[in-house]
């Protein structure tokens, strides 16, 4: 029994020496860690000491710290990305970080480019409104009346430049896997106010609605787009209808209607929405004759393949692409429909002139409704 104990004591004694080093070694990591992150701050290029020498480094509208890290390390003012968004958080400078064209010396301190980043840099700039439902073709127009750029070079940018800076953009499908898609860019240039310098870059001007993109979509939406078992595409094509159709209170209700003939096994698997259909008519804001055909110079100028697409009486599901660019709300609403509407089989809706919704689970119900709301039974709307 003696002898037993006595092993148990020197295995005991071998112990102690092995969870004091690893203890030591962990100190010395979080140390050098710590070490490490106090050079970063004070100036991870030339070892802090100024250099003399000034960088420019442009910020567009929308950036974020991730993006506007990668900008400073692709200057040369940082090596260490994310220990400059960690510190930027550290200190709650996120908020102020500014966009504009900035002149920051080499070996500056983390603290002197947030300095330089927060200040507003003093350029003239043209305030511009885009309304949620705003087409790429829309936006492209407001944008030359702005005075900010030609319409074709803003479209020809939007679909056709890279920016795959953005999260996003690896999601959206290319041309070759899109082949009957009217627009890249429609579904991604993000509503809303925006201030443009005058005579920046094309680039830069649709970057500034993608940047606004990019920052809406949160983890949370894409973790709801995979639970839902929806694509970004298709998130926001179906978006965009819910934006048309409804654009207020009742979008998570109209996405519900979507959703049931969406579903597998749907009685009613098109669509059938007057916001694109074969409707040739000015006062139904229908996206192929509103839209499309001026673009192509006429209705029976639209590629076949594509009036086909987009007409939602000829096909089942969802367009190519989206119809508008949608707001936040209704992309929302696109991932989290009205539960009672969706359990409860709804799959038509009409309005009358007040803007009252009714809704029916079949086509007598739908009829019915038609007669309350004084429309003609030929859609969901």
């Amino acid at each position: 029994m003696a002898q037993n104990h006595a092993a148990h004591a020197a295995q005991e004694g071998r112990k102690r020496p092995i969870g004091l080093i690893v203890a030591f070694v962990i100190v010395l990591a979080l140390a050098a860690a710590a070490l490490f992150a106090y050079f970063s701050v004070k100036g991870d290029i030339a070892g802090g000491e100024k250099t003399g020498d000034v960088v420019e480094v442009s910020v567009e509208q929308g950036s974020g710290p991730a993006t506007i890290a990668k900008k400073l390390q692709e200057a040369g003012l940082i090596k260490y990305p994310r220990v400059f968004r960690w510190y930027v958080g550290k200190q709650g400078a996120a908020g102020t970080l500014q966009y504009g064209d900035f002149e920051i010396e080499k070996g500056a301190s983390y603290d002197e480019i947030i300095a330089a980043l927060s200040q507003t840099v003093a350029a003239e700039t043209v305030r511009v409104t885009f309304p949620e439902g705003s087409t790429a073709i829309a936006i492209a127009d407001k944008m030359e009346e702005a005075g900010l750029c030609s319409a074709e070079d803003f479209l020809k940018e939007a679909n056709e430049g890279d920016f795959s800076e953005f999260k996003f953009w690896q999601y959206v499908p290319s041309a070759e896997d899109a082949p009957d898609r009217f627009m890249k860019c429609e579904g991604y240039l993000f509503p809303n106010t925006y201030d443009f310098y005058k005579d920046d870059t094309v680039h830069n001007y649709v970057a500034t609605f993608y940047a606004q993109f990019d920052q809406q979509m949160t983890d949370e939406l894409y973790s709801e787009m995979d639970a839902e078992g929806l694509t970004l595409n298709q998130a926001v094509t179906l978006a965009s209808f819910v934006q048309e159709e409804a654009g207020n209170d009742q979008d998570a209700k109209v996405a519900a209607v979507f959703r049931n003939r969406l579903a597998a096994g749907s009685p009613y698997p098109m669509l059938q929405s007057n916001a694109s259909s074969y409707i040739q008519s000015d006062s139904d804001n229908n996206y192929l004759w509103n839209w499309v055909a001026p673009y192509y110079g006429g209705w029976d100028q639209i590629p076949i393949n594509v009036r086909t697409a987009y007409d939602t009486y000829s096909v089942s599901g969802l367009t190519p692409g989206a119809i508008s660019n949608p707001g936040i709300d209704a992309i929302k609403a696109a991932l989290n429909p009205d539960p009672d509407t969706l359990s409860g089989g709804y799959y038509f809706f009409v309005t009358d002139q007040a803007g009252t919704y009714y809704y029916g689970h079949n086509e007598t119900e739908h009829a019915a409704n038609c007669q309350k709301a004084g429309q003609v039974n030929d859609t969901l709307k």
